[in-house]
């Protein structure tokens, strides 16, 4: 099962996940909560649309905008609408 951990902890996990471009996406559902906090950060990309960004916070430490998504993708990435994909030293294991 995909598992995406940061400073030790599992921060999220499913066998639901997608990959685009070369990245995981996990459910929102598979997002362990706790260790997530908004960001006012965006960023766009031109097929997919708007990200949003969330900051990831373990074990007193903050990893700033090492989780985005997109709440309202365009049509062609409607299947990843809400799903959250990680960077910024986020370890993905398979």
């Amino acid at each position: 099962m995909p598992r995406a951990i940061w400073n030790d902890a599992v921060i999220a996990e499913s066998t639901a996940c997608h990959t685009v471009e070369g990245n995981t996406y996990f459910p929102p559902e598979a997002l362990k909560a706790d260790y997530f906090r908004p960001s006012d950060h965006h960023s766009t990309c031109g097929w997919k649309g708007e990200a949003s960004y969330y900051h990831v916070e373990v074990n007193g430490k903050t990893n700033a905008n090492a989780a985005w998504f997109y709440p309202t993708p365009k049509a062609a990435a409607a299947e990843i609408t809400g799903y959250v994909a990680f960077w910024k030293g986020v370890q993905i294991e398979p």
